[in-house]
């Protein structure tokens, strides 16, 4: 058996010559100065060779440990030339499957099912939260730290609630890669444990009606488009999230030459995780007062051939800016910083559900809940599309009627303006 020292001191000669090791171990010296570890083996009736690599690269030990593996193959009547070969190819193949390659191929196969909204949402963060950071790691390779890493970024910025979406987009990579045989863990699953919760935003809301009305007609009167303040009024009566109302799409409403009018938010516009925003039961059914049909139909005449019910004052193919009825409420000196678009939500609440309250309606409560698109806790925590339908139709009738009291009709804000 050869020794160290005897790999050291071996030097060129004019041909190539062998070392012997053990168990067709040599190291061969070529006349070039180069000395590679051999194994000489024979398999089938067939004499071959199989090189580990240069010494001391591979040292002495090294070299006899991938000699014990090889004939480990070969007593289990594998060739270790061809399972060398496989190996490599599978390395090459790994290296090609990213992790980006892999979440694209599954963000393409999502396509079909999503919004082109929420598909370019999703893409987009990939694209800026996760690619420059795992992108081009073989999709085998990344560990549960390199994602928490991912997270991390996010959480310094304070950015929990996209933190938490951009695990679950990775997270359902993996279990497309799992399914494809592309990986065989889910580094990102219950990565979610590890991040803090996401703190509840507060906005700023009105308390009273009284003080909502006069929201509503100082927005009315202070310069504007007309199409702001129809959004103004329907967000007001609907109590929807500014998101839903500014992609709010024709073919969402339904029914308004009827006595049961309803607008039907697709599940992807809503504020929902990441796999029921992909199920149809989680569409939200928003039953509309007579007031908010009005709006409807005067919307179209000012935005009737466009896709959304408002939009885009640059562009009529894109959705109304998320800026806009921030905006025309910041300009109003009595409101500014007391009312949001989205307090619309909390004002509808608090007053509804103190009329309940003195009325006795103590299980109007959780119906208000539901009109908010709250979700209920515990196992069968899912929309019902037809849950109490006919009380929230009345109660969003009472809201309307107590919101419009002596305030002009809508009409009057598209008066000498209709196309």
């Amino acid at each position: 058996m050869l020794t160290n020292r005897q790999c050291q001191t071996a030097v060129p000669r004019e041909k190539d010559y062998k070392l012997a090791d053990s168990g067709g171990l040599y190291l061969h010296v070529l006349r070039t100065g180069s000395k590679i570890w051999r194994w000489k083996y024979r398999i089938h009736g067939k004499e071959k060779n199989l090189t580990f690599g240069p010494y001391p690269d591979v040292s002495l030990a090294a070299a006899r440990d991938q000699r014990d593996e090889a004939r480990k193959l070969k007593r289990g009547g594998s060739d270790p030339s061809v399972a060398r070969k496989q190996q490599r190819a599978a390395s090459a193949s790994s290296a090609k499957q990213t992790f980006e390659v892999v979440a694209l191929e599954w963000h393409a196969r999502q396509q079909a099912r999503w919004t082109e909204r929420h598909s370019n949402i999703v893409l987009g963060r990939l694209k800026a939260e996760v690619f420059p950071h795992i992108g081009a790691v073989p999709v085998r390779q990344v560990t549960p730290p390199m994602v928490l890493d991912v997270l991390r970024r996010m959480e310094k910025r304070r950015a929990v609630d996209l933190a938490r979406r951009v695990q679950q987009y990775i997270s359902a990579t993996y279990i497309y890669a799992l399914g494809s045989g592309s990986a065989e863990t889910n580094p990102a699953a219950d990565m979610q444990k590890a991040l803090p919760p996401v703190p509840k935003r507060k906005y700023p809301a009105l308390r009273t009606v009284e003080e909502a009305r006069a929201l509503l007609r100082a927005a009315e009167a202070a310069p504007g488009h007309p199409l702001t303040k129809l959004a103004s009024r329907l967000i007001a009566l609907t109590a929807v999230r500014s998101g839903p109302l500014r992609h709010a799409e024709w073919s969402e409403f339904e029914g308004l030459e009827t006595s049961t009018p309803i607008w039907r938010i697709p599940a992807a516009k809503m504020k929902l995780s990441l796999e029921q925003k992909e199920q149809e039961a989680f569409e939200f059914i928003v039953p509309l007062a007579p007031a908010a049909v009005e709006i409807v139909k005067l919307v179209k005449q000012f935005s009737g051939r466009a896709p959304y019910l408002f939009p885009n004052g640059r562009n009529s193919r894109a959705p109304m800016s998320e800026n806009t009825l921030s905006i025309a409420y910041r300009r109003l000196p009595a409101f500014n910083s007391r009312h949001v678009p989205h307090g619309w939500r909390s004002t509808f609440s608090t007053i509804m559900n103190e009329r309940a309250e003195r009325a006795g309606r103590t299980g109007d409560r959780n119906i208000i809940d539901l009109m908010l698109a709250h979700q209920p806790k515990g196992v069968e925590a899912i929309y019902n599309r037809a849950s109490f339908m006919e009380r929230r139709r009345e109660i969003a009738q009472e809201w309307a009627d107590l919101l419009f009291e002596g305030l002009p009709p809508s009409s009057s804000l598209i008066e000498g303006q209709r196309n």
